[in-house]
C-alpha cells in the first residue's frame, strides 16, 4: 500500500488523503507450581524411597526384630537342671537366652526406653517429614517465591502482578509491537481520544504547527497486527503539509519534537472514518519525525505582478527569477518536471511540491491553461514567477483557488513528448 492513503490530491501534484495483537501468551511466573514430575511434584527424596514404603531399618523386618534371635525359644544345654546357684536358672536355662524372649536389642523392646537405632524412632524419611516429603517440595504446595501463588501455572501467569515495562521501539520497524490492539495505560491520552507514547526522545526543541511540511518516517498496523503502509522498505522518508493528512496525524504530529519517535493509537473517527477501501477501525502508527522543512514564503509582489513583469496578450505576466542552463523550451504535448508553489493574491499557500520534498510531473497540456503557456516560456534550469489570471487559472471552479494565482515554478527537465 503507498502513501496515498495519508495525503490528499490537489492540482497536478496532490497528495491523497486516503491512501495484528499478536500477543504472546505470557510465561508462568517464577516460582510458580511447577508440572508434576518436576523437583518437588515427584516423590520427595525420602518419602516412599528409603525409609519410606520400605521398612525402616529396626522396624519388624530389622535385624534382631522378629527373627528369631540365636538360642532363643531353644532350651539352653542346662535349663532344666539345677544351677549350682539353686533355683536361678542355669546360664542359658530359662533365663533368656542372649537374644532370646528379652527382646533382642532393636526388637520389641519399647522404643520409649530407647529407641533402637533406625527402631521405632520415624527411619529418616519414614514418618518424620522427609527432607521434601510431607514438607512442601520446592515449587510444590509451599508458596512459591512471590507470595501464594495459585498452582495452575496459567492461573499464576494471569494473576501474578507485573510491572508495566516501558514502551519498546521495535528492533523489526516493520514489525507489530506488542501493543499493537490497544494502548497501554502508561500512554498518554488527548481530549480527542488520541493516544500515544513516546518511544525515543528528541534532541531538539522545534516543534511543527498544523500549516507547516513535515519529513517523516512511519509504519502503520491494523489492530490485528497486519501492517497496512511504511516508509521504511521505500528507502526514503516521506514529505506532506501536516494539514493534509487525516486528522489523527494532524494532531499527533504536533505533539512531537524533531528527532522524536513516538507511536500513535489513533481511533476510527480522527483516521478513515469507515472510508471504503481505507484500514478500518483504530490504526497504529509508529512515526519518527527527521524534520520540519521551511515552507516557501508568500512573495512581496503576491498581490499584483510588478510594472517589470513580462506580459503576454493573454493576460499572464512573468519574471525570471534564475536563468536556467538549457537551450530546449517544452512543447504542450512534452512531460515536464518541475518544483512549485502557489498562493492566492493574500499570501496564503495553497499547494507547494517543495514542501513535499517531491518534484511533480506530468503532461503540459493537462494543466490549467496559465501553466502551459508560462511553462512553455522556459527552458531547463530556469525559474520563473508567474501572476496567472482567473480565467486562465480554475475560473471559478468549486474547491479550487480562486481569483488571480501566483506561481513561483523552477524547469527541472523536459522528458518529451508522452
Amino acid at each position: 500500500m503507498n502513501r496515498k492513503f495519508l495525503i490528499s490530491a490537489a492540482l497536478g501534484a496532490a497528495l491523497a488523503t486516503g491512501t495484528t495483537s499478536c500477543k504472546k501468551d505470557a510465561p508462568p511466573a517464577e516460582g510458580a507450581a511447577k508440572p508434576a514430575g518436576a523437583e518437588g511434584g515427584k516423590p520427595a527424596e525420602g518419602a516412599a524411597k528409603e525409609g519410606g514404603d520400605k521398612p525402616a531399618e529396626g522396624t519388624a523386618a530389622a535385624e534382631g526384630g522378629a527373627k528369631p534371635p540365636e538360642g532363643g525359644d531353644k532350651a539352653a544345654a542346662a535349663g532344666d537342671k539345677a544351677a549350682a546357684a539353686g533355683e536361678k536358672p542355669a546360664e542359658g536355662g530359662d533365663k533368656p537366652a542372649e537374644g532370646g524372649e528379652k527382646k533382642a536389642e532393636g526388637g520389641d523392646k519399647a522404643a520409649a526406653e530407647k529407641p533402637a537405632e533406625g527402631g521405632e524412632k520415624p527411619a529418616e524419611g519414614g514418618e518424620k517429614p522427609a527432607e521434601g516429603g510431607e514438607k512442601p517440595a520446592e515449587g510444590g504446595e509451599k508458596p512459591a517465591e512471590g507470595g501464594e501463588k495459585p498452582a495452575d501455572p496459567a492461573a499464576a501467569a494471569k494473576e501474578a502482578p507485573t510491572e508495566e515495562a516501558e514502551e519498546p521501539e521495535n528492533k523489526d520497524p516493520l514489525a507489530a509491537p506488542p501493543s499493537v490492539a490497544a494502548p497501554p495505560a502508561s500512554a498518554t491520552k488527548t481530549t480527542s481520544g488520541l493516544a500515544s507514547k513516546v518511544i525515543k526522545e528528541g534532541k531538539s526543541e522545534r516543534m511543527p504547527t498544523a500549516d507547516d511540511t513535515v519529513r517523516v518516517h512511519y509504519t502503520g498496523w491494523t489492530t490485528d497486527g497486519k501492517m497496512f503502509d511504511s516508509s521504511i522498505p521505500r528507502g526514503e522518508p516521506t514529505t506532506f503539509p501536516l494539514n493534509a493528512v487525516i486528522a489523527g496525524w494532524t494532531e499527533g504530529v504536533q505533539l512531537m519534537k524533531v528527532g522524536e519517535k513516538r507511536r500513535f493509537w489513533i481511533p476510527e473517527g480522527l483516521a478513515y472514518q469507515g472510508r471504503p477501501g481505507a484500514p478500518a477501525g483504530m490504526l497504529v502508527f509508529d512515526v519518527e519525525l527527521l524534520d520540519i522543512l521551511e515552507k516557501p514564503k508568500a512573495p512581496p509582489d503576491v498581490a499584483q505582478p510588478p510594472a517589470d513583469a513580462e506580459r503576454t496578450s493573454s493576460g499572464l505576466a512573468s519574471k525570471v527569477l534564475k536563468a536556467g542552463t538549457g537551450q530546449k523550451r517544452p512543447a504542450a504535448t512534452d512531460m515536464v518536471q518541475v518544483h512549485y508553489s502557489g498562493w492566492t493574491t493574500d499570501g496564503k499557500m495553497f499547494d507547494s511540491s517543495v514542501a513535499r520534498g517531491e518534484p511533480a510531473m506530468f503532461p503540459l497540456n493537462r494543466v490549467i491553461p496559465g501553466w502551459t503557456e508560462g511553462v512553455g516560456l522556459m527552458v531547463e534550469g530556469e525559474k520563473r514567477r508567474l501572476w496567472i489570471p482567473e480565467e486562465l487559472a480554475y475560473k471559478g471552479r468549486p474547491g479550487a483557488p480562486a481569483g488571480m494565482l501566483v506561481f513561483d515554478v523552477e524547469l527541472l527537465k523536459v522528458m518529451g513528448p508522452r
